[in-house]
């Protein structure tokens, strides 16, 4: 009796855990807001997933993008570039993607349940090419100025610029912004000279009715290479930069990035830095990325270089003690550049600056997953309504129950009362596959349904060679239990070889296949562990039970 306690004790406690693996919770995620606070979102959890055939989601089709440059070998840049997304997409944390190359030029992106497009484009798109530049100490950008006024002038920009709110009155409250922004006595970030070198900037040139195009639209900020514009005035002054003569005329060896943030948000001043071209060191040498919160700087991204990586960073950094370094991702200063004050190693963050903690995750995601070889860009975006999935589910339930029953009529008529035992262990063995499922954090999809279906039947199977066994040690004279014992020994070898033939084959599916092939598999995979526990384990704890509570039944219904 032991021996049968310590068994429904077991079976009690998989079929509990079991339900609690399946039952869905309340989760809360706590955000750090802009203003310092935090912002807590409860949301439910279900624990077993559905794939985009069954619950929708959305599809994406990306292709290289060449409006920043010709791509020779498209075909090869795909393939490199496969493994970002794929990468990416694994640790956005969808269950059961499908990121595959389609002919030779395009990747095909299935995200089932995704709740936020959005986002999901971006982080596929986002090229994440990591730089840190020295940002420019000789103020080259002053000097070629008026060569570029003169050439912007000869193309016939050199009328008034509009300003929201007026002409005249965008210029004063610009001013006005700059003038309280740039107050002496600000915190720069330097301190001694090298405060008062950044304080005594020249403020001439924004909105200065001498000025040229571009000198009247821009002004020195307070550190080396910062420079202002007014928000209204981006568009303008981006355009002017994109110009090939303006291009040509840019100091050589300095380049222009735009800032993230607005120093000013309530005036609207958008910053924009001169940096020299060669950076100190790429993203390429990072080996790391996670998000964390800093009690003063707020969301933050820390990051790691490996050993060369650091070895170049510690070198570099030390060359450029005092001077101020621009951390610049895709092209972006990721907030004001903080001054170098010692050789920086292998570890250092990224200060997000007052952006929410999922901007966070996102950049951290995108770092650790790499850049992106060439530039993508989704060229067809769809999003897939539940409809189709309700259809879906509708059939595949159908056809499921439908081959269910089959199975328990054919055990019940034909194995008697051992075939009901084989049926309530039936109906545990489903509960213990979907609890493996959730706990795989997989997701059910139309062809995890057919693999659901598909190893009911080889559940079932294990109990035919069983009572098949028992049968033939009835028909030679032996006890009952001698015959449920002999039955279950010999019936083992026979069940282990098919379904290690039969786990081999998944293992293939799983490795070379897709998504929708890949949830077939899984599916199989986790039945035919659920299997071996509810066939063998459990039916035979069911007859044990039986012949404790008959006291030794000289008959068996079989």
């Amino acid at each position: 009796m032991a021996k049968i306690r310590y068994r429904l004790f077991t079976i009690v406690a998989l079929v509990l855990a079991s339900i609690w693996a399946l039952w869905p919770r309340t989760i809360t995620l706590r955000e750090r807001t802009a203003d310092g606070g935090f912002h807590d979102t409860t949301m439910t959890h279900v624990p077993l997933k559905r794939g985009l055939d069954l619950q929708g989601g959305m599809y994406l089709a990306l292709e290289v993008d060449e409006s920043k440059g010709v791509v020779a070998n498209k075909s090869e840049a795909i393939d490199r570039a496969l493994k970002v997304v794929r990468n990416r997409i694994d640790e956005f944390g969808v269950s059961e993607p499908v990121v595959q190359k389609v002919g030779t030029q395009r990747i095909i992106v299935e995200l089932p349940g995704i709740t936020d497009p959005d986002r999901a484009k971006r982080l596929v798109e986002r090229s994440a090419f990591l730089q840190f530049q020295i940002t420019d100490e000789t103020r080259a950008l002053d000097k070629v100025l008026p060569r570029i006024d003169q050439i912007l002038k000869e193309k016939g920009y050199g009328g008034t610029v509009a300003k929201a709110g007026g002409a005249a009155g965008g210029a004063d409250t610009a001013k006005n912004a700059i003038s309280s922004l740039f107050t002496p006595g600000t915190d720069t970030g330097k301190t001694g000279a090298a405060a008062t070198k950044d304080s005594t900037q020249s403020d001439t040139g924004l909105f200065n009715a001498t000025g040229g195009p571009l000198s009247k639209l821009i002004q020195p900020g307070q550190i080396p290479g910062e420079y202002y514009v007014a928000s209204n005035d981006v568009a303008t002054v981006t355009k002017y930069l994109d110009l090939p003569e303006v291009r040509a005329a840019l100091p050589p060896g300095k380049t222009i990035h735009w800032g993230t943030v607005e120093r000013d948000q309530a005036q609207g001043l958008t910053p924009f830095y001169v940096v020299d071209t060669k950076p100190i060191i790429t993203g390429e040498y990072l080996t790391d990325a996670k998000p964390a919160t800093d009690p003063l700087e707020g969301n933050i991204v820390q990051f790691t270089l490996n050993n060369e990586g650091g070895r170049r960073f510690r070198d570099q950094t030390a060359k450029h003690i005092g001077d101020y370094m621009a951390i610049v991702l895709d092209d972006r200063v990721m907030g004001r550049p903080p001054v170098i004050q010692s050789a920086i190693g292998t570890r250092g963050q990224i200060t997000m600056r007052g952006q929410p903690l999922q901007a966070t995750q996102d950049l951290a995601l995108v770092l650790r997953a790499g850049a992106l070889p060439v530039p993508l860009k989704v060229v067809e975006s769809r999003t897939i309504g539940p409809s189709l999935g309700a259809d879906s589910i509708h059939d595949g339930i159908r056809a499921g129950i439908l081959g269910v029953a089959l199975v328990v009529l054919i055990m019940i008529g034909y194995y008697r009362f051992s075939g009901v035992l084989a049926v309530i262990a039936l109906a545990l063995y489903v509960l213990f596959t979907l609890a493996l499922l959730a706990g795989f954090d997989a997701v059910l999809t139309l062809p995890g349904i057919a693999g659901l279906v598909l190893s009911v039947g080889i559940a079932v199977d294990a109990n035919v060679l069983i009572f098949e066994r028992i049968r033939e040690e009835l028909a030679h004279g032996k006890t009952v239990r001698a015959s449920i014992d002999e039955g279950f020994r010999h019936a083992m070898s026979a069940i282990i070889d098919s379904n290690v033939s039969t786990v081999l084959t998944a293992l293939v599916l799983f490795e070379i296949g897709t998504g929708p092939v890949k949830g077939f598999a899984v599916t199989l995979i986790a039945g035919i562990a659920a299997s071996m526990v509810s066939a063998i384990f459990v039916v035979r704890t069911f007859y044990l039970l039986w012949l404790a509570r008959t006291r030794g039944a000289q008959t068996l219904s079989i």
